[in-house]
């Protein structure tokens, strides 16, 4: 008898162990805010075919902006522009390159952003080109366009920036036409003094980049006031301006919560549903 229930006893705990384990190994993945949008951007063919759909249609615009001397999509372009080569201003992150890699390792790593995470990935060189960026560029550098990348990695990013670049044939991956965030005192993270520094030499035909800063500095405010800057820029969009999708990160995020990181990710995030707009649902 003693015997029985010491079996009993171990085949309990065994039972115990297995179902254990097996809670475990079903357990839900951690939820994390970055997951479908990364997703999407590594996996999806309605995210490729957005960004070449978008450069296809700047391709397709070139020679009008070439040849019509007053085109102009740099809202630093002075009144002395007509006479001025052309050139054409590309974000570099999410624009140009795409550092998906990074989003996903953050999902997978239940992590966040840092600066210091951020530039061992830079350096690691491992980002890729975005759909379309690499056969637009090449197009306008055929047609005696040059291109500038204005981007805010950092002045210590720079070499592994246009090595990256490089790696994938990007023209004008120099030090001249890569304009990185602090490599001179007054770029800061705004970027209209390097759209002014392009457009002091060169007659700026197209911008193109993922997030609102990348075509004017007016991005701070709340929802409803950066859809007003927006509508300001109407006749911009699709033929001067060319923006590229981005639902991992942006300006768009902290719109929602008025600006306020210190705010912690629970507060965060219900300021994001709150500046939803549900459907009723379906009633009773």
């Amino acid at each position: 008898m003693t015997f029985i229930a010491k079996s009993f006893g171990v085949a309990a705990i065994v039972a115990t162990s297995a179902l254990c384990a097996f809670g475990a190994q079903a357990q839900e993945p951690a939820q994390n805010d970055g997951l479908n949008g990364t997703l999407w951007l590594q996996t999806s063919v309605e995210y490729k075919t957005t960004a070449i759909s978008v450069y296809a249609g700047a391709t397709r615009l070139l020679e009008a902006a070439i040849g019509d001397h007053s085109w102009t999509a740099a809202l630093e372009q002075d009144g002395n522009y007509m006479s001025k080569p052309p050139a054409v201003i590309l974000d570099v992150d999410e624009t140009v390159l795409d550092n998906s890699k990074y989003q996903a390792w953050v999902v997978t790593e239940s992590t966040h952003y840092s600066s210091k995470t951020w530039a061992k990935f830079v350096h690691d060189m491992v980002s890729t080109p975005t759909p379309g960026a690499l056969e637009f560029t090449k197009a306008a550098a055929a047609k005696g366009v040059e291109v500038f990348y204005v981007s805010n990695r950092k002045a210590p990013e720079e070499t592994p920036t246009i090595e990256n670049l490089k790696k994938y044939g990007f023209p004008y991956a120099d030090e001249k036409h890569v304009m990185l965030r602090g490599e001179v005192e007054a770029w800061g993270s705004n970027k209209t003094p390097r759209r002014k520094a392009v457009a002091d030499d060169y007659r700026v035909i197209m911008q193109f980049g993922d997030n609102f800063g990348d075509f004017t500095d007016e991005i701070d405010g709340s929802i409803a006031e950066r859809l007003e800057v927006m509508d300001k820029y109407a006749t911009y969009w699709g033929e001067r301006w060319f923006m590229l999708p981005n639902p991992s990160y942006g300006s768009w995020e902290e719109a929602a919560f008025g600006g306020d990181w210190k705010k912690s990710s629970e507060v965060r995030r219900q300021d994001k549903l709150n500046a939803m707009d549900p459907w009723a649902g379906p009633g009773e």
